[in-house]
């Protein structure tokens, strides 16, 4: 990872913090402040703040144009729900499972422990199976897990 895409995105989600998970930033000061181009603006934007990462981001180009980004709430069992049939799918991949659970653990649907233990579950290391079966077999472990959670909401 680049150390300035980290210090980039650390600084976002500082912001973010202090203004209640909504900011508007300028793309152009934003790259002057961190003395970088403004692709690397981007780049951080659409690698660091994904929904599946629980952003949206919402832009305007031109002269008045501005990047918005947004913290989507988890407080819901629903959003869990989609998150089950749409993010997670038949398959996933390593990565994306990854990023999926520190959703629910910055989100604080599930605590730090629980979603290590749930990267545990589906890491490459403890899917002892063919490479090429490893994202349908992790997808379903990983919609368990988060269906449990569910359960759990409810009770």
């Amino acid at each position: 990872m680049s150390v300035l895409s980290d210090t980039i995105e650390q600084f976002i989600k500082e912001l973010m913090s202090e203004y209640e998970g909504k900011i508007e930033l300028q793309r152009n000061e934003l790259a002057q402040h961190f003395n970088c181009a403004p692709s690397q603006i981007n780049y951080v934007l659409a690698t660091r703040f994904t929904p599946e990462k629980g952003y949206i981001i919402e832009s305007r180009r031109g002269g008045g144009g501005y990047i918005r980004v947004l913290r989507l709430s988890v407080d819901e069992s629903d959003h869990l729900f989609r998150l089950v049939t749409t993010r997670i799918g038949e398959s996933i991949s390593e990565r994306d499972a990854h990023d999926v659970i520190c959703r629910l653990v910055d989100s604080k649907a599930v605590s730090r422990r629980e979603g290590a233990l749930m990267s545990a579950a589906v890491s490459d290391k403890s899917l002892g199976i063919p490479a090429m079966l490893k994202d349908r077999v992790r997808a379903g472990i990983l919609k368990q897990l988060v269906l449990v959670l569910l359960s759990e909401e409810e009770t």
